[in-house]
């Protein structure tokens, strides 16, 4: 008797695989719909409608469409401007699956409008993790003026006039919630992205971040700010790059995901961390790590639903 859900899980999959063309060649007799027609026209817009169109895309056997999908993936890892790829999205994708699919355009208007939708949203997401990944693995540079000027500013936004830098190199970063003296060394695992989204948090949302910042300096709860946002990123990072936050992005309002959509995920979890943080009470800091992982798993949990679009909530209380 089968106990264990993984198991479970493969053996369905196994034998839903195995149906599948028999499933579907009945369904296009029954319905005279291909299985895309009948996913953009029966499964509600967002994570649910998007992800079977890209299940559907990469179990095709169609020669064409596999050739589409790479072409795609490789134009992803360019740098062609944004514009340009959305719009060369458009045109193969809709073309390829029209043509390979053998399906009329004026007589099914709203399949092209709603598997463009769909495709947009996929290689958005794709060229996303692309350029996320880009500046993960660019290192901060001391010598480059750009990624100073950043850390300054950084700096800037959450100390302002309370306490003047007296030099680049000094303990007073640790106020922040670096480890040392030069907060270069903390940059290392993400690189300049740890660094773009804090600052992002550090001006989009000042108030907030100066907040977290406060509750960061807990006698009893407090934590390293900026290496909790440091390790914030990673997660988000690896939600991204495993693809369990394509819900969140499916389901995303805007059309086009830009970096800025990643930032905005990163400050949702790291206000919702700090909210975490001090219901859990910790000891000390010590207990950084339990916290972060059933914070992770919570996250991963909301993922699951296809519904999930995570909103930050900016009702920021003292503690």
């Amino acid at each position: 008797m089968l106990s264990n859900p993984r198991m479970i899980f493969r053996v369905f999959s196994f034998f839903y695989f195995l149906s599948r063309p028999l499933l579907k060649w009945f369904l296009h007799r029954f319905t005279n719909l291909c299985e895309l027609q009948r996913i953009c026209y029966g499964c509600p817009p967002g994570a649910t409608r998007t992800k079977r169109v890209q299940m559907s895309l990469e179990l095709s056997k169609k020669l064409s469409i596999k050739k589409m999908l790479h072409e795609l993936d490789d134009l992803v890892a360019t740098d062609e401007d944004d514009e340009t790829l959305r719009r060369h999205v458009q045109r193969r994708s809709v073309s390829c699956v029209l043509q390979a699919k053998k399906i009329n355009p004026k007589v099914h208007v709203d399949f092209a409008r709603s598997f463009d939708a769909c495709t947009q949203k996929i290689w958005g997401y794709k060229r996303l993790y692309f350029t996320v990944e880009r500046l993960r693995a660019t290192q901060y540079d001391s010598e480059e003026p750009e990624h100073e000027v950043k850390l300054l500013a950084l700096w800037k936004l959450l100390v302002g006039d309370e306490m003047e830098l007296t030099g680049r190199i000094s303990d007073q970063w640790q106020h922040i919630g670096f480890q040392g003296d030069d907060p270069m060394t903390d940059f290392r695992g993400m690189g300049i992205l740890g660094l773009d989204n804090l600052l992002f948090l550090a001006q989009q949302y000042n108030g907030t971040a100066r907040h977290l910042l406060s509750h960061s300096h807990h006698p009893t709860h407090g934590y390293f700010f900026a290496i909790v946002g440091i390790n914030l990123t990673s997660m988000a990072y690896h939600l991204l790059k495993s693809g369990t936050a394509r819900t969140h992005f499916y389901n995303h309002p805007y059309d086009h995901l830009t970096v800025d959509t990643f930032h905005q995920f990163y400050c949702y979890l790291f206000y919702e961390f700090d909210r975490y943080w001090v219901e859990c009470k910790p000891k000390n800091i010590m207990d950084f790590h339990w916290i972060q992982r059933r914070f992770e798993q919570n996250i991963v949990k909301l993922l699951t639903n296809d519904g999930c679009c995570l909103k930050m909530n900016l009702s920021v209380e003292d503690i």
